[in-house]
């Protein structure tokens, strides 16, 4: 399955990409660092890296705010104990800002601001299911589509088409909506499943 974007297009995209990232990074530089200093003297690590799956398949470092206890199981975040979350991670993760240092993973090139939600590598499912949609030709993204309508990888054949539809009408103006639909608080993108006994 092809798409149609032009090497104009991907340009301006990176370039979008890079300008409001660093922009971000400057503005939100202060919530940052009261972030990391609160979040160190909690735990060891302040950040969270994990291993994803970016654009060609090939893996790349995301780097995130921790917000679940260190030791917690390498799995999607629908899968996770919700015991595991701590105190501020809830906060950090209801309010989106555990996501901000993904920007630098935008400045790295890693990711765009808007795409399909980076994977684990060891989500085969969903690695399949994108397959069959070749949505691994574009770069992952911190916000899209199945982000702002709440639609997280617990549901693999349902996340990938909701990206397809996503990239295959992507332009200029979705870009700007996505993100702005995002800062101004739409959607939830992965969330913790509360385990019923």
């Amino acid at each position: 399955m092809k798409y149609s974007r032009s090497k104009d297009f991907n340009f301006t995209i990176r370039i979008l990409d890079l300008l409001i990232s660093i922009i971000g990074i400057s503005l939100l530089s202060p919530i940052l660092i009261v972030v990391y200093l609160i979040n160190s003297l909690d735990r060891n690590s302040a950040l969270f890296y994990q291993e994803r799956v970016g654009k060609d398949m090939k893996n790349f470092t995301l780097i995130k705010f921790r917000t679940m206890q260190e030791g917690t199981e390498n799995c999607a975040t629908h899968l996770v104990d919700p015991k595991r979350i701590t105190f501020l991670g809830n906060f950090l993760r209801s309010s989106k800002i555990d996501e901000l240092p993904q920007l630098f993973n935008v400045i790295k090139g890693d990711m765009s601001l808007v795409g399909p939600r980076p994977c684990l590598v060891n989500q085969i499912e969903l690695i399949n299911e994108r397959k069959k949609y070749n949505i691994f030709v574009f770069k992952p993204g911190i916000t899209g589509l199945a982000q702002i309508r709440g639609i997280d990888m617990s549901d693999p054949k349902y996340l990938a088409k909701t990206e397809h539809k996503m990239l295959k009408n992507m332009n200029p103006f979705t870009y700007f909506l996505y993100i702005f639909m995002t800062v101004f608080g739409a959607g939830s993108g992965d969330k913790i499943k509360v385990k019923l006994k």
